[in-house]
């Protein structure tokens, strides 16, 4: 091969070599920090850059974007000497190329070992108990210490999140005991709260019951007992009237004997008739074991006669003036409107019956009111025997007021 065309490619080579570090192409969300002669010359932005070929490098790139870095547990001591491991997730961003790589050698180890060390200052203030509830007062710890030394390294920690605390398995068994017995003490205390109030309810319950039943019966009672002194004076009232006219009908029944004997003027044979047929009945009572016949028999029976007007003038003690054309002598009558009349109150109208029940208002049956004793004597006079036309006639109130009882009446 001739000299000249190896020297053409050797030159050819050199000046593809010369541009390709002549040229450099930066991705976006990325910057590279570029030396001279092994200083720190600029930042690349994304685009196409061109460099200075044997004189410029790039020393370093750099990712913008937000990245994620998720540490191994650390171990840490609480307060109360226990030792538990925490792993954390710290969230930063590079603000600054130029100071995360001349500021650090290694940024996220420098992140690591400093989040460490906080945690171990944070946590060992704060007991188990403490650490476990308190998480977000440790993150926000641990964001502004990190996000404050971080700084001179051209970093910015968004957040710091405590991923787990893991206690050691005899913490965590005693943990599980004192949980379950707190929920077993707050099931027996929420049981025993609510028999309490199930048993009160019920007590009230039955409390309510047992007043609304005795005031029932209270009532009941008051309205029977009432219900039966109306009836008892109507029953009396009923009676009084009913003696009274069978003691009328019986007085009656003896003015019509007496005026059929006075006006028959029965003789001296007929009344000693009456009295032989006398004597047997009065021998025929049970309790007589013996009955004697007086001597003077014969002298009664002549007395007697003697009474019956067999002295000779003709008259006798039983003589009384006939009865004009055979009609009956007026007889007085008596005042008999008011007997079914009563001068009571309504049943529903007497103290005893006026109770205030308002807790069974709403609940009880209305007691219908009973009716007045005058609707009743009224119903007594058109259903029984007031009714008969009979009666009344005979039992209504003269007009003019009656003269007395009639003269036989009393003569007898």
């Amino acid at each position: 091969m001739e000299p000249a065309l190896i020297a053409l490619i050797v030159v050819a080579l050199l000046l593809v070599v010369i541009v390709a570090k002549s040229v450099t192409i930066v991705p976006q969300a990325q910057a590279k920090v570029v030396e001279r002669l092994g200083r720190y010359s600029r930042t690349l932005s994304p685009g196409l850059s061109i460099l200075v070929p044997f004189i410029d490098r790039v020393r370093a790139t750099i990712d913008l974007r937000e990245q994620v870095v998720s540490f191994p547990p650390q171990p840490v001591i609480t307060a109360d000497n226990l030792q538990v491991g925490i792993d954390t997730v710290v969230y930063f961003q590079v603000t600054d190329p130029r100071l995360a790589t001349y500021g650090i050698a290694n940024y996220i180890t420098g992140m690591e070992q400093l989040t460490t060390t906080t945690l171990r200052n944070v946590v060992g203030g704060l007991n188990l108990e403490g650490a476990l509830t308190g998480r977000d007062g440790i993150n926000s710890q641990l964001r502004e210490v990190l996000d404050g030394t971080t700084g001179p390294w051209g970093l910015r920690v968004a957040r710091v999140e405590i991923k787990a605390i893991d206690p050691p398995h005899s913490i965590q068994d005693s943990m599980e005991k004192q949980m379950r017995a707190d929920r077993d003490k707050r099931a027996m205390i929420l049981q025993a709260e609510g028999a309490r109030q199930s048993a009160i309810t019920t007590a009230e319950g039955e409390k309510a019951s047992a007043i609304l039943s005795a005031e029932g019966r209270k009532q009941s009672a008051i309205l029977e007992a009432e219900a039966d002194r109306q009836s008892r004076i109507l029953r009396a009232e009923g009676e009084r009237a009913a003696l009274f006219l069978q003691a009328q009908g019986q007085a009656k029944s003896i003015e019509t004997v007496f005026q059929a004997i006075h006006d028959g003027k029965p003789d001296q044979g007929l009344l000693a008739y009456q009295y032989l047929q006398t004597l047997p009945q009065i021998a025929q009572g049970d309790a007589n074991k013996m009955w004697i016949v007086p001597s003077e028999f014969s002298k009664a029976l002549e007395g007697l006669a003697k009474l019956g007007g067999a002295d000779g003038d003709g008259s006798s003690w039983m003589d009384v003036d006939p009865s004009t054309n055979g009609s009956a002598r007026p007889t007085a009558d008596m005042d008999t409107s008011g007997w079914f009349e009563s001068s009571l109150p309504r049943a529903a109208d007497q103290p005893e019956a006026r109770i205030e029940l308002s807790s069974i208002a709403d609940t009880a049956p209305a007691v219908p009111t009973p009716p007045s004793l005058s609707e009743v004597t009224e119903d007594v006079r058109e259903s029984g025997p007031a009714a008969d036309p009979v009666v009344r006639e005979r039992f209504a109130a003269p007009d003019a007021p009656s003269e007395g009882p009639p003269r036989d009446a009393r003569e007898t």
